[in-house]
């Protein structure tokens, strides 16, 4: 009797374990990863999103004055595909830890070799790689789950937002990618397969040499006679030179394209240059 009845509690114990096993239940601050194509490569971004659930966050949850892993659970981690300047520190391309010192009025931002932070006591001051400082803005709104987000996305620029309860921190970052795009384009006109229209956007798009920009357009039509998008930003640039007429007779001209491709929001683009034309 005594080892059917110790039989029987092994048992239970055992089904009791398989079954905790399997058991799963959400996560109270589910993890997330964000990835944002910018400049010549991508910044990701791993963390996780803790709640407010009706808690004061900042001055409690999340004390003023001392280290925060930025997030909950696992430590908060961003990886720089290229060289790139937070604030105005230089950051090496590389994976790091992102870590934060809130406070009323401004935070300091951490980047640190150390990935794997997630107490105070674990920080270790000598492996910053950057510390900037940063304005915190009172939101005129709350947001219950923590998170992190990339804004104001440019070629070579963009923001690093971070935001909770109604609190907003916003951190600039930029890329110079200025010589390395100069470069391949000096580089890539010396090979057969010229990438004219690629080089005039780039040149249209950030205030370069317009009329080289219309050179390459103009080559890029020989290249692809029936190209109505390159027609339309051969009339953007001649239209930006002020050179009405010209930029007329080329917008009807990808118009006529556009139609016979039967494309009709480059119809409609080119209806509202005109419209800026008259």
């Amino acid at each position: 009797m005594k080892k059917a009845i110790l039989a029987f509690t092994l048992a239970f114990c055992t089904l009791q374990a398989v079954e905790a096993q399997q058991l799963r239940t959400p996560a109270p601050s589910p993890a997330t990863t964000i990835k944002q194509e910018f400049a010549l490569s991508n910044v990701e971004v791993n963390y996780s999103r803790p709640a407010v659930r009706g808690r004061k966050v900042f001055g409690d949850l999340v004390p003023f004055g001392k280290v925060w892993r930025t997030g909950a659970n696992a430590a908060t981690t961003i990886t720089f595909g290229e060289d790139v300047i937070v604030g105005d520190k230089p950051v090496p391309a590389g994976k790091y830890g992102l870590l934060t010192i809130p406070g009323q009025s401004e935070w300091t931002i951490i980047i640190s070799k150390q990935t794997d932070v997630t107490s105070p006591a674990a920080y270790k001051q000598d492996q910053d790689v950057a510390r900037i400082t940063a304005k915190a803005e009172t939101l005129p709104f709350n947001v219950e789950n923590f998170m992190i987000v990339f804004d104001n996305v440019k070629a070579s620029s963009m923001d690093l937002e971070i935001i909770w309860a109604n609190v907003g921190v916003a951190v600039p970052v930029k890329a110079n990618i200025e010589d390395k795009i100069m470069s391949q384009i000096d580089n890539l006109m010396n090979k057969d397969n010229r990438p004219y229209f690629n080089a005039a956007m780039y040149y249209l798009e950030n205030g370069k040499d317009l009329n080289k920009a219309v050179g390459w357009l103009d080559k890029a039509i020989e290249q692809n006679p029936n190209a109505f998008w390159i027609y339309h930003q051969k009339a953007n640039a001649l239209a930006k030179q002020g050179k009405k007429q010209e930029a007329i007779a080329t917008a009807n001209k990808s118009i006529e394209l556009a139609k016979k491709a039967q494309n009709d929001d480059y119809v409609a683009l080119n209806e509202k240059l005109l419209a800026t034309l008259k």
